[in-house]
């Protein structure tokens, strides 16, 4: 909130060093630095991140759902399509990893995130994409 003036983007780079030498990994659900800590796949935390980015307010999308901003610390929000998402997410993820958003293909990966039980990498997107494009 402005109280701490300090450059905190390496701090990221510092925390994942700091762990590559001690050779303790990072979990994942680490504070701020773990793989999941700034990502959604729920439809409705995606869907208002989402809204904000449309209307180029990072700094809305940035604080809707997170305790702290990833901003600060020079990462970015993620969105996730998994068993919780909306449509919103799989738009927004097509979108951003430059694919077209047609009804059929949304509609397949809505069908697809239902079945899962977590969050789906990039890759498996991408997997069900082609299985769908085939």
């Amino acid at each position: 909130m402005g109280v701490i003036d300090n450059d905190l983007t390496k701090l990221d780079a510092y925390v994942k060093k700091a762990h590559e030498y001690i050779e303790v990994p990072l979990s994942r659900n680490y504070p701020v630095f773990g793989e999941d800590a700034f990502e959604t796949g729920t439809g409705v935390h995606a869907s208002a991140v989402i809204k904000a980015m449309r209307k180029g307010d990072d700094w809305l999308a940035d604080r809707v759902y997170s305790g702290v901003p990833a901003g600060d610390f020079g990462l970015k929000q993620v969105i996730r399509i998994g068993h919780m998402a909306g449509r919103s997410n799989i738009i927004w993820w097509l979108e951003q990893n430059g694919y077209e958003a047609s009804d059929e293909l949304v509609a397949h990966l809505f069908e697809v995130a239902k079945s899962q039980r977590r969050n789906m990498t990039d890759a498996e997107v991408q997997s069900a994409v082609t299985e769908f494009q085939s």
